[in-house]
Order: C-alpha cells, then structure tokens, then sequence
C-alpha cells in the first residue's frame, strides 16, 4: 500500500445470488475483523463509497445488488500488513474452489479465487508489488546481507596481517 490510509475494496461475487453474497461477505468479515492491524466493515457502515459504487446511507453495499467490505490497514509497517491481507483472502478463498474475491485499492484490482492456477498466483503476486510500492524497502533494496559475524567491535582495531619476509607486524622478527 502506498499509505496506512488507503482502503482496500473487498467484493464477492456471487452471479446475482444476493443472500449467497450478503452471507459469504459476513463470514469473510469476521475472518478479517480477528485479525490485528487490519479495520474491516461493510463499505457504507464507516467509510465512503470508492468511485464507480453508488451506495446510500445505511445500504450494507456498494451498488445495486453488491454487497462489499472496505479494509484498511491501522498497522506502522503497510507491506507485511497488506500481506497477510492478501494471505487471509487467499485461505477463506480456499475453503471452496467456488470463493471468489475481488480486491481493488488506488484504481488497481486483482480477483483472488479459491482454486488459483499459477497464472493467477503470478497475477497476485505483481497485484501485491504494485501496490506495496511506495511502502519503503523492499527485500531487493539496500545492500546484501552479510554472511556470518561481523568483526566485534569489542575487540578493538583488527591485527595488521603479517608481512610476506616473516617478521611480525610491529616490525620485529618472528
């Protein structure tokens, strides 16, 4: 996520069936709601409606026939949030091959589904990097990890390597 503040668009589709919907959104809100770091409602309860979804006021949707959760991420650190965001639907997603959810934040959106091919996995994936891009370092910024200990600072200044004629350092003989 670019900022704590965006919100995340949650719908899922059900082919028309509004109590199907209005039931698998409840039961993915609460799964959302037990999770720390993240703010979940329906997406006119608290929060505005994002553009293109026309709601009322008291409406538990996003348009005519929707039903749809609006998710922000409360957390310091967006990146691993907006993960386990993504991570949660996945794995309601899964409880049957049928689930469908379609996530959109900041004009972006990906469809995550209960049976993904790895088609659709790559396709989250490069969702997830887009909008995780502004969040700060990512695994490939900032220089390699070093191997193995570092010198300890407590042990002072390193010994100077000894010479190739056999004498010791400070000048003398081995």
């Amino acid at each position: 996520m670019r900022d704590s503040g965006s919100r995340w668009t949650l719908i899922v589709p059900t082919g028309g069936d509004t109590l199907r919907q209005e039931r698998l959104t409840r039961d993915l809100l609460d799964t959302l709601r037990a999770t720390d770091g993240l703010v979940v409602d329906f997406l006119d309860t608290d929060g505005p409606a994002e553009p293109g979804h026309k709601g009322e006021p008291g409406h538990k949707g996003a348009g005519a026939g929707d039903v749809a959760l609006w998710a922000a991420v409360t957390a310091a650190v967006a990146r691993p949030t907006s993960q386990v965001l993504i991570t949660l639907i996945k794995e309601w997603c899964a409880k049957d091959r049928h689930r469908k959810v379609d996530v959109t934040i900041a004009g972006d959106s990906v469809a995550i589904t209960g049976r993904p091919d790895a088609a659709q996995e790559r396709l989250v994936r490069e969702f997830l990097d887009r909008t995780a891009g502004g969040d700060g370092p990512g695994p490939d910024a900032g220089p390699p990890p070093i191997e193995g200990p570092g010198p300890d600072p407590a042990a002072g200044p390193a010994a100077a390597p000894a010479s190739d004629n056999g004498s010791a350092p400070d000048g003398g003989s081995a």
